[in-house]
């Protein structure tokens, strides 16, 4: 059992955890194939943002929301970020969207037509200027970018006319803001994704400075990839910026966080952690797509998930864990990793949440809380916020 100074620093470090949520998994979504609608889904992005505050109020470490342009466009940003406020949130990253236009069938910044590429910049660039109304510090640019079918169009150009447009958004980025790199490496470009990896978005984010950095979705591997020697290497060369947090069976499933593999989930934040990631500027942030289940209590499963995947990385004992690995035990080092994971934190977390001032069980207390149903009665009409097929 990890010794009370231990869990003392855990619940300390604890309290200062912040997990951003995207406002589209407050909306409808799903697969390609389908999405389902629900009742009291948000038609609006302040509707979206009293959803968020929710999920804030109930975990208390959820105080940022990040929206996606133009699925979140307003008249006055300035004013949804006051609305935000008034809330008790801020708005997060932005995220771009150079992916569901017919001009972007053949790619967006590395569209074969210069016509096109500079349509998709100047999204890229209104995106800033959205960040300068709201105050956001980061901007999110996921590329679908990429061909399906060998000598489609040549690799080489493509990854020139990328670099062309991250240079041209970067010059515009102000002082205090940056630009993270998303990586996929598949789907919807089946043949050569423009940016499949994380050695690609690092070798693009290396060239521009230091306002670039890459963006780790977990959902965006191979299976049997390491994710976590991915962290532990991006975090050494001081380029990882931001999670994308969910979890995946197959492909890019976006399921909650942790649902497939939580054992991934503490090995990743047990070397965020040793990495220092855990104090430093990392942005930990949801993506998910909640298509059959209710959408606010599966934002705050996620982030109890996160939580007590940290809350394990937190207590793994470093100084057993170095000491056997300096002896060459390879048993003991990594029985000293499953000690921490194996712990139940549950009740460590109860007590933050009640130091805090929240109720020790969000999921009870969101239940509890009518929001469920005031929503329901009250969102009739209109359209839905969401997307899909």
């Amino acid at each position: 059992m990890p010794g009370v100074s231990a869990v003392s620093a855990a619940k300390a470090a604890l309290k200062t955890q912040a997990i951003e949520t995207p406002s589209w998994a407050y909306g409808n979504s799903g697969t390609r194939f389908k999405v389902f609608a629900q009742p009291g889904v948000p038609r609006t992005p302040r509707e979206k943002l009293d959803d968020a505050a929710r999920v804030h109020e109930h975990t208390g470490v959820a105080p940022t929301v990040a929206l996606h342009i133009p699925w979140d466009t307003v008249d006055d940003y300035a004013a949804l970020a006051k609305y935000a406020e008034e809330r008790g949130l801020r708005l997060g990253a932005i995220n771009s969207n150079v992916f569901q236009d017919d001009d972007y069938k053949l790619g967006s910044v590395t569209h074969p037509d210069p016509a096109v590429r500079r349509k998709a910049l100047g999204h890229l660039l209104e995106c800033v200027d959205i960040m300068d109304a709201t105050g956001s510090r980061d901007l999110k640019l996921w590329f679908s970018d990429g061909t399906n079918y060998p000598g489609q169009d040549d690799i080489r150009s493509r990854q020139d006319r990328l670099a062309e447009a991250l240079a041209a958004v970067y010059e515009r980025l102000g002082e205090n803001q940056r630009m993270l790199l998303e990586y996929k490496f598949f789907e919807p470009a089946f043949y050569a994704t423009d940016v499949p990896d994380w050695g690609t978005a690092y070798a693009h984010c290396l060239k521009l400075g230091p306002k670039a950095q890459v963006v780790v979705d977990t959902g965006h591997h191979a299976p049997g990839t390491n994710i976590e020697f991915i962290v532990a290497l991006l975090l050494r060369e001081g380029k990882l910026g931001a999670f994308d947090f969910n979890s995946r069976f197959y492909a890019d499933d976006d399921l909650m966080v942790g649902a497939a593999d939580p054992f991934q989930l503490f090995r990743i934040m047990y070397e965020v952690i040793r990495g220092g990631g855990f104090t430093s500027d990392i942005a930990f942030m949801l993506d998910q797509c909640h298509n059959i289940e209710a959408k606010i209590p599966a934002i705050i499963r996620s982030v109890m998930n996160v939580q007590e995947a940290t809350a394990k990385a937190l207590l793994v004992d470093g100084d057993a864990l170095a000491a056997a690995q300096r002896s060459g035990d390879v048993l003991a080092a990594n029985a000293v990793l499953m000690d921490a994971y194996n712990t139940d934190v549950r009740p460590l977390l109860a007590e933050v949440r009640e130091e805090i001032g929240i109720d020790p069980d969000p999921i009870a207390a969101y239940a509890r809380s009518g929001w469920a149903q005031k929503i329901v009665d009250e969102r009739v009409g209109g359209t839905q916020a969401g997307w899909g097929a």
